[in-house]
């Protein structure tokens, strides 16, 4: 069995309608620019054609080439409003187009302010304006309290919790007394090694 083969996909070609337009229109220009070149050049060489003829005696010829080169000069005349033209359409396709990603800008980040605007309405920042303030009410109640800014109230149920606790009478266990094993254990090796040093004559 023969494999199918099928050609990968070209991506989407990123080249717009304008983008065609445009360079179409340019390349039209060039053109007229060259045929402005080609004609120039034609108006100097019937110029000195005519300035020949003149030379030469030939009046009515030269009149005639001198018709033809201001025939070539209205075709320069011409072609100068065409290349005009051109210029202002570029222009105009031109900064259309900047003016196009301009709005998609703009659109885009519409979009994001509308989504933004959902995920935190105007109820939610009050509310948690308000749970904010709380907050910090509480701390500095806590603050206050830890600083000693006890009302007359509660410093007569601190008294009173004292006098409770006191009448209680709650016996606290003693503390031990005994060495611990380790003391005990080095006490009983010095006193031995007393003994045997005692019992060593002098000599």
């Amino acid at each position: 069995m023969g494999r199918s083969s099928s050609k990968p996909k070209k991506p989407p070609s990123r080249v717009t309608e304008q983008d065609k337009a445009v360079l179409q229109l340019k390349q039209q220009r060039d053109k007229l620019k060259q045929y402005q070149k080609k004609i120039l050049v034609q108006i100097e060489k019937d110029r000195q054609v005519a300035k020949q003829l003149l030379h030469d005696g030939k009046k009515s010829k030269a009149k005639l080439m001198l018709r033809k080169k201001r025939f070539q000069e209205s075709l320069i005349e011409k072609t100068d409003g065409q290349l005009e033209n051109i210029e202002q359409l570029v222009h105009d396709l031109e900064f259309a187009q900047i003016e196009a990603k301009v709005f998609e800008g703009l659109k885009a980040g519409n979009e994001s302010l509308k989504k933004l605007h959902q995920l935190m309405s105007i109820e939610d920042v009050e509310k948690l304006m308000d749970e904010t303030q709380e907050s910090i009410e509480y701390q500095r109640e806590i603050d206050d309290l830890l600083a000693g800014g006890l009302t007359e109230d509660d410093e007569e149920d601190v008294l009173a919790e004292l006098d409770e606790l006191t009448k209680q009478d709650i016996a606290l266990p003693d503390v031990p007394t005994d060495e611990l094993p380790e003391v005990q254990k080095e006490k009983r090796k010095a006193q031995k090694e007393e003994r045997q040093a005692e019992a060593i004559p002098a000599s």
